[in-house]
């Protein structure tokens, strides 16, 4: 179709991985539109080539308006880009359900119905691309991040369910699988744990242990080592969107392939017993 809408949606534009998607697609001379919850946050990536958006992921109002304004501008979102998300972690016990709620919301629920209504659009010209930004944590669980883990769970069984459904009308479905990736991910996943769990109790130590190896790996100890910056998810993304037939999986980093391939190699009792010796055991004296 000669006025074929390529122009890319990214959610969660204000930090890391999205920052840099939309910076990196932007200087490829893609049409981006970066989005964030505080428009002022990303009021700079305008000066980068991006067009800006408010956009809450949470919020049904402000999805359909940032798609819509996309659509006048453009005709069809083309490509969109399910980057926003966080990390909630914490015994499964502990962690109280408003706010295992509340991640669900951003990282499964938001991330669907940014498809539902940008799909439209791609139907109705032939052609689009959809990025889901999932995880190496979309298939092997640490422990305490059970509810993250789960989101990132659903949306590979949702994209790849979504895959089949949408091939036929052209639209191509892509999941990135980043491993550990240099950002203040790590950070805000910690004092997430002491937020949302309580100081005392059966999982304090736990709990504890949990966000302080998750802030100790993000700051260049273990497997930070085999991490990336934010930047090498944006190449992913920008070769999952350029092919004419992308990859169904993208792994990023060596880190996210080492620690799938050990998982893929060990059976359940195997991987439980790796994970005993990195993480206290709730309950063991």
């Amino acid at each position: 179709m000669a006025n074929m809408s390529k122009a890319v949606l990214i959610t969660g534009c204000s930090s890391g991985i999205g920052r840099a998607t939309a910076e990196h697609l932007a200087r490829k001379g893609w049409t981006v539109y970066a989005t964030a919850r505080r428009p002022e946050s990303i009021a700079d990536l305008e000066e980068k080539g991006c067009r800006t958006l408010a956009l809450d992921v949470n919020d049904e109002a402000s999805m359909a308006a940032a798609v819509g304004a996309v659509e006048e501008a453009e005709g069809a979102v083309g490509v969109l880009v399910n980057n926003a998300g966080y990390s909630q972690s914490g015994a499964v016990e502990d962690v109280p359900l408003d706010v295992v709620r509340r991640q669900f919301e951003t990282n499964v629920f938001g991330l669907v119905r940014m498809c539902q209504l940008a799909l439209p659009g791609m139907r109705r010209q032939g052609w689009g691309k959809i990025v889901n930004v999932s995880s190496m944590g979309g298939r092997l669980v640490f422990p305490g991040g059970g509810f993250y883990h789960g989101t990132k769970y659903a949306v590979e069984a949702i994209s790849d369910a979504l895959r089949f459904e949408v091939a036929g009308f052209g639209v191509d479905v892509a999941i990135i699988e980043p491993g550990l990736i240099r950002t203040s991910f790590g950070d805000t996943a910690a004092h997430g744990v002491g937020e949302a769990t309580s100081t005392d109790g059966p999982y304090a130590e736990f709990n504890a242990a949990v966000a302080k190896s998750t802030q100790e790996v993000y700051e260049g100890g273990g497997l930070a080592k085999l991490g990336g910056g934010p930047e090498t998810v944006a190449r992913a993304i920008e070769k999952a969107i350029s092919r004419r037939r992308p990859k169904t999986r993208y792994k990023v980093t060596p880190s996210a392939r080492m620690a799938l391939a050990t998982r893929r190699l060990l059976p359940d009792r195997g991987w439980d017993a790796f994970l005993r010796a990195q993480f206290p055991s709730p309950g063991k004296g």
